[in-house]
């Protein structure tokens, strides 16, 4: 029996440990504004205060109602004040709903019903849009207001703010207790509040820092809010930046140069998007970036134009690492872009899908035949034969059993074998004969026509290779099973005018080398792909199949 098992676990005992190794080291560091040369004025809290202000605002979430099994919605931007609030719930056991609120104001009325929140933790725009729209009126009791409270009632965030700083007797949490809802952005479908326990939360802690070898000498530029809070918890500081965390894509590249440089980062977290955006800046501007040592980007498949430019930012000897994983699972996998570059390029350019490395020692991976229908109970008669492509399957202590409320869509998503869950992922792929995982796509992005079946990401980097094309989306026109393949196409940046004709022989000649592309004939020039809210970069191809079928209706 496991320690955790005897005595409980809680994320907050992770800063407690810190402040106690690393009383005076930074743990949280936000821009707050600038002096009157234009310097970034920066403040934030060390581990002993990090510590000291969650023991504070632990005992005033008590009093004002909020303790141990109290779901608690929590919207609060990227700040000392999110860090302060997270470690606070945690202290006293509470449930924290997290939403991404850029997935649309009618989608968030509907993750907060499901969830049955009896708090509400928010900003004052948070509050005026959760009475005016009726969020779950009817369970919701305390409420506290980081900002101005106008007409909802409640508390302000900082009268919480209890006088004693001593050590808060924290709630020591069975590993299988629910400690989060992690909602899902919605990319491919409705948002869902995948149940995380506090057992998956301190998993996915040491699991990083198994992979990744954080030091307490590191400094992490955290572009994600929710990778911020592993930053601390592996005793990292954690340097917010001047940015709209729900735009990554849209970030401006000289205030992120500016953070690194100020704090002398050694590592960043950051979508592809995000990647790709600082990386064009620098490459133009000709600035590197000395102090880093690794990179973490994750929220879609990696591409190797952008980690080939963004290295050259970088010292020789600085890796991107690009984890695999989802909401319900993570990390399930991760690779190093010199591999990439080095090892499994060439194959990714013909069409064999992305690699996202070898599975974590602690994470079980399958590949099982695709289907769209539930499977009560793991078999081994699903597993496809070696390298054949099927649908990902994941088991181990990352992965999360169910989501809140939502049984049919627990039942098309988990597998049971006895008392484990096996996560079926969504994604298609294969595992190839060293055990590297290749991700080609999202199972519900297939495209079946009546003599073959086409997977996204393996058809999509053949003809991203075009120098006009800054990417594509693979799409299915039709009912499935008799759908027609078409390749919706993005220009590279800078390219305004173009020759479709041209183009379209191009793309047709280059997709004649290889076997899986040879029969795509249809191309379709789009000004700009609807992406994900959290990540920027995982493309929305269901919106791009109405917007195919409506440019191609009476031509196929």
């Amino acid at each position: 029996m496991s320690e955790s098992t005897i005595h409980g676990v809680n994320m907050a005992a992770f800063i407690r440990q810190k402040a106690a190794e690393t009383p005076h080291k930074r743990a949280v560091v936000v821009p707050a504004g600038r002096d009157r040369f234009g310097r970034v004025a920066y403040t934030g809290l060390t581990f002993r205060q990090l510590e000291e202000e969650t023991n504070r605002f632990a005992r005033g979430l008590n009093k004002a109602g909020i303790r141990r099994g109290t779901k608690t919605v929590v919207m609060i931007k990227p700040g000392v004040e999110f860090f302060v609030a997270f470690f606070a719930l945690c202290k006293v056991g509470a449930v924290m709903i997290m939403i991404d609120p850029g997935i649309g104001l009618k989608s968030l009325k509907t993750c907060i019903g499901e969830a049955q929140p009896e708090a509400f933790i928010g900003v004052s725009l948070a509050h005026a849009l959760r009475v005016l729209m009726r969020w779950s009126p009817a369970t919701i009791k305390t409420c506290v207001t980081l900002g101005p409270k106008v007409f909802w009632g409640g508390h302000r965030f900082y009268d919480l703010r209890d006088d004693d700083c001593s050590e808060y007797p924290s709630e020591m949490m069975p590993a299988d207790e629910m400690s989060a809802l992690m909602f899902t952005s919605g990319s491919t479908g409705i948002s869902k509040g995948a149940v995380y326990t506090h057992g998956i939360l301190t998993s996915q802690v040491r699991f990083l820092q198994e992979i990744y070898g954080f030091t307490a000498e590191d400094v992490d530029l955290a572009t994600f809010p929710l990778f911020g809070l592993f930053d601390v918890c592996l005793g990292m500081t954690a340097v917010i930046p001047d940015m709209d965390a729900s735009k990554p894509a849209k970030a401006d590249p000289r205030k992120l140069i500016e953070a690194i440089t100020d704090n002398g980062a050694t590592s960043m977290f950051g979508s592809p998007a995000l990647v790709d955006t600082l990386s064009r800046y620098g490459t133009e501007h000709n600035i590197r970036l000395p102090s880093i040592k690794q990179v973490i980007s994750c929220g879609a498949p990696a591409r190797n134009d952008i980690l080939q430019r963004f290295h050259r930012m970088l010292n020789d000897d600085c890796q991107i690492f690009t984890p695999y994983g989802a909401t319900e699972a993570l990390p399930v996998s991760s690779i190093g872009s010199r591999t990439i570059l080095g090892a499994t390029a060439a194959e990714t350019d013909a069409g064999g899908g992305t690699c996202v490395g070898f599975p974590i020692k602690h994470v079980q991976t399958r590949i099982i035949k695709i289907t769209d229908d539930p499977i009560e109970e793991w078999s081994d008669s699903l597993v496809v034969k070696p390298g054949e492509i099927g649908e990902i399957t994941v088991k181990g202590p990352i992965v999360t059993r169910e989501y809140f409320c939502r049984p049919e869509n627990t039942r098309l998503a988990k597998i049971k074998e006895g008392n484990d869950v096996w996560h079926r992922m969504g994604d298609v792929g294969r595992i190839d004969a060293q055990g590297r995982v290749w991700f080609c796509g999202r199972k519900s992005h297939r495209v079946v026509a009546e003599d073959m079946t086409l997977f996204s990401i393996p058809c999509e980097r053949v003809f991203n290779q075009h120098p006009k094309v800054f990417r594509t989306a693979l799409v299915g026109v039709g009912p499935r099973g008799k759908q027609v393949p078409v390749i919706c196409v993005e220009l590279e940046k800078g390219v305004s005018e173009i020759n479709t004709e041209i183009l379209t022989r191009e793309l047709t000649e280059i997709g004649k080398k290889y076997p899986h592309t040879a029969t795509i004939k249809h191309f379709l020039i789009n000004p700009g792909f609807p992406v994900d809210v959290r990540h920027n970069a995982k493309i929305n191809r269901e919106t791009l199949a109405e917007w195919a079928g409506e440019n191609l209706k009476g031509r196929i």
